[in-house]
């Protein structure tokens, strides 16, 4: 007779119940009185920019998917903001689109400051103006 344990799966989500919560919230809705203002996520923003643009063309994923030579499944996860696509890859799927890279990040960058305008918080500001306008990545 065996003293083991069951063998029984055990999930662990990557974020807590109620992050995920607040990130299932569409982006063109601002959040109502009780949920998280937080940032959002970087891979979120540009799987929505790549997701919105394909659905304007009309293009299924699997044409874009082909088109970019990535696999259909890893396109979903990252137009799904599930994945954290490499710059070869985001690369790939723009010029699949039809954009630059240059292009996809300006837009992502752009619905970043649209969302953080509306739920910035009062107690940042700047001390310093400068009249460049830019976006930097680091990896």
């Amino acid at each position: 007779m065996s003293n083991q344990a069951p063998n029984h799966a055990r999930v662990i989500p990557l974020r807590p119940p109620a992050e995920r919560a607040a990130t299932a919230r569409p982006a063109d809705r601002p959040p109502t009185p009780g949920e998280s203002l937080r940032e959002p996520l970087w891979r979120d923003l540009v799987g929505d920019v790549l997701r919105r643009e394909r659905r304007s063309q009309g293009r299924t994923l699997r044409d874009v998917a082909d088109t970019a030579r990535i696999s259909m499944p890893y396109l979903s996860e990252v137009e799904r903001g599930r994945k954290e696509a490499s710059s070869e890859v985001l690369a790939a799927a723009a010029r699949a689109l039809g954009l630059s890279l240059g292009d996809l990040l300006a837009r992502a960058q752009g619905e970043l400051v649209r969302l953080t305008a509306r739920t910035s918080h009062p107690r940042r500001t700047t001390t310093t103006t400068s009249s460049l306008d830019g976006l930097c990545l680091a990896a």
